[in-house]
């Protein structure tokens, strides 16, 4: 079996903010993942635990206070000018909101054609013809390139961000929830153009997002985040079906059966307790203060993300200690 080929590695990345005189908001803290070559990489967690911040500083959007994001065997945080602008042929966003994302005094064409005015890839005729490509491949018609994105429903806008996406021709997509904000009869929708597009253009994907059930249907590796920490990282299909730290499995508990009868019957993990301020943590584990097997070691030292199987890595004491039995 031929050997993955990495495409983007993440080396203890860091990115706080400055919200105080003394205080600094630890939005990413020292997070580690490789996304291979055409593979999709699942990034979930609660809102506020530091996915998105995560998504846009390794698309290089947010400068990295520590760490380094290699692509493609370059740091892209010590880039130039000059060499970040090549990036972004390489590496593009599509972000969460499509009614904030899109120009509204701009048209279809235009907002689709700035990334191809700005690295100067088509011109005239031959521009405009490939935003109608474009345009076709995400589902939408020709004509519509000359109306304004106040005129299209939500699902419609968000597959305008992806034509815009997709204009320079990209390797790699940072997906920053990309549903979250569409209708739940639009979110399946979008979800398989996505996956038909990775197909046809061999097409890697980071796909944030806070729904689950769809990051299963999308992704081959799913990480899950907690304030600012990656606590648990693995094979869709292992981390699904065999959750091992303690958030995780709640998280998993709560992803709705569609079977009414099953449902009933489906224990839920609550979880209590109030979430921690990232601003300033306390040394140890983040998610001691809400853990029912909390011990002392878990609020004196932070667990590091350790293999305890085959591509399975969790960073928990307890996990630690009962995988070493």
């Amino acid at each position: 079996m031929a050997e993955k080929e990495v495409l983007i590695e993440v080396k203890d990345l860091k990115k706080y903010f400055k919200v105080g005189k003394n205080a600094v908001l630890k939005a990413v803290d020292g997070v580690n993942f490789k996304i291979y070559k055409g593979e999709t990489l699942g990034l979930v967690g609660e809102s506020g635990c530091g996915k998105t911040t995560c998504g846009k500083t390794v698309m290089g959007l947010y400068d990295a206070t520590d760490g380094q994001v290699i692509f493609d065997g370059t740091d892209i945080h010590s880039l130039n000018k000059q060499e970040k602008k090549e990036f972004t042929k390489r590496a593009q966003i599509i972000f969460q909101d499509p009614y904030s994302s899109l120009d509204p005094r701009m048209t279809v064409a235009d907002i689709i054609g700035e990334g191809i005015d700005i690295h100067g890839l088509y011109k005239g005729e031959e521009r405009m013809a490939k935003i109608h490509e474009l345009l076709e491949l995400v589902g939408l018609n020709k004509e519509h390139a000359l109306r304004f994105p106040h005129e299209f429903s939500g699902g419609q806008r968000q597959r305008i961000g992806i034509a815009r996406a997709l204009a320079i021709e990209p390797e790699f997509i940072v997906c920053d929830e990309p549903i979250s904000a569409l209708d739940v009869s639009i979110q399946a929708q979008v979800v398989n153009l996505l996956i038909e597009l990775q197909q046809k253009k061999n097409l890697t994907y980071l796909f944030i997002a806070h729904d689950l059930s769809m990051v299963k249907h999308i992704s081959d590796r799913v990480g899950v985040m907690y304030l600012g920490n990656m606590v648990e990282f693995a094979d869709s299909d292992e981390l699904y079906s065999n959750p091992l730290h303690p958030y995780t499995k709640a998280l998993m508990s709560a992803i709705p059966i569609p079977d009414p009868d099953e449902e009933k019957l489906k224990r839920r993990i609550p979880i209590e307790g109030e979430i921690p301020s990232p601003i300033n943590p306390k040394p140890g584990c983040r998610f001691a203060g809400r853990c029912k097997f909390a011990t002392e070691q878990c609020f004196a030292s932070t667990p590091a993300l350790t293999e305890v199987k085959a591509e399975h890595f969790v960073a928990c004491h307890r996990v630690h200690e009962l995988e070493n039995c």
